[in-house]
């Protein structure tokens, strides 16, 4: 089983993403969307070979699992998966949901959460379509973004219907500016929890 821990229930969300590193960004939005959807769980899936980010190098999975494992230690409705983290590459959305649909019960609904401008950018996205039909995406308002709602009407039809946008407080964090901020000597605490900075310091990430 490619989960960290069982998956159960009618209402599953799924938060994929590189988490290099994870933040308390990521961890509001999940907590936000598990009760404002009233969902059962919610796994976060780290990518392992992210197919939109090829020249951008990442840390190694091992330490992003790390991470991801001490952000959620103590939380018993937000497990991980490996579905990403065990398969080569490359990894889409679309695939790795179609294996994690596998390991759910057969009338649970898979609720997909994503960033603002990751709705935007759908069209661009490997098999946008089956996605819209097969999960309900679930993405964070931000003042930055704004959905041409008829373009992506005209590109993927009834996505409207198909997508909850959550409003919750709005962070400006970031993880490539958490690794700057490593990089240069500057503080991320109360950025990330406390044993993922303790993490960080500890392996050398994001050091030169």
């Amino acid at each position: 089983m490619s989960s960290e821990y069982r998956l159960s229930g009618k209402r599953i969300g799924v938060f994929g993403g590189t988490f290099d590193p994870i933040h308390i960004g990521h961890l509001i939005l999940v907590e936000e969307a598990r009760y404002q959807l009233l969902l059962d769980q919610v796994v976060l899936a780290p990518a392992g070979d992210p197919p939109h980010k090829p020249d951008s190098p990442i840390s190694p999975l091992h330490h992003r699992l790390a991470m991801c494992r001490l952000a959620v230690a103590d939380e018993d409705k937000i497990g991980i998966s490996l579905i990403d983290a065990e398969r080569p590459g490359p990894h889409y959305t679309s695939d790795m949901l179609r294996l994690l649909r596998k390991e759910m019960d057969a009338d649970a609904q898979i609720f997909f959460l994503m960033g603002l401008d990751s709705l935007r950018d759908l069209p661009t996205w490997h098999e946008p379509d089956w996605l819209v039909r097969n999960c309900r995406l679930v993405a964070l308002r931000r003042h930055d973004v704004e959905i041409d709602w008829g373009n992506l009407e005209a590109v993927i039809p009834g996505v409207r219907e198909r997508v909850d946008v959550l409003e919750m407080p709005e962070l400006e964090i970031a993880s490539s500016a958490l690794r700057e901020r490593v990089r240069t000597e500057q503080p991320i605490r109360f950025q990330v929890p406390r044993a993922v900075e303790r993490y960080i310091l500890e392996q050398g990430l994001y050091r030169p």
